[in-house]
């Protein structure tokens, strides 16, 4: 599959091959921390839901409990400056309702310098009506 470049301000076109409905999740999933919601980037998961970061695998029942993740990811954000979030997807299989995705991000300050950089890779399922983030490994 061809790489998908994301700007900060949006989409561009998806290549040819990238599952619409994947794309909308990650756009989704951008504009969520762009706009510091929090409840909009817990929808983006379905539950329980895994995320290693530093080493360390968490487990996530509910989205209570990603909710203070989130706000706690959120605040050290704020405090980089960061305002713009942008991906590129370097890797995407989907397989029925199982897909796997590696995106690169890049968070940005008002400025449009890069504050963040760095890679993530996500196990997606399909729950009969949405793309949903299962599990997240980030590299550290």
């Amino acid at each position: 599959m061809s790489e998908e470049h994301r700007e900060p301000d949006g989409l561009t076109e998806p290549d040819e091959g990238y599952d619409e409905e994947l794309l909308d999740l990650f756009d989704d999933y951008r504009e969520a921390f762009e706009d510091y919601d929090a409840e909009a980037v817990a929808d983006c998961f379905a539950y329980p839901a895994v995320i290693w970061q530093f080493g360390k695998g968490n487990v996530f029942q509910d989205g209570e409990e990603l909710l203070e993740n989130i706000e706690k990811l959120f605040a050290a954000l704020e405090k980089e400056g960061v305002v713009a979030s942008a991906f590129d997807i370097l890797s995407a299989h989907v397989e029925g309702d199982a897909a796997m995705a590696t995106l690169t991000w890049t968070q940005s300050d008002a400025d449009g310098e890069a504050v963040i950089e760095f890679t993530c890779h996500y196990h997606l399922i399909y729950d009969g009506d949405a793309w949903r983030i299962a599990m997240i490994v980030n590299e550290p």
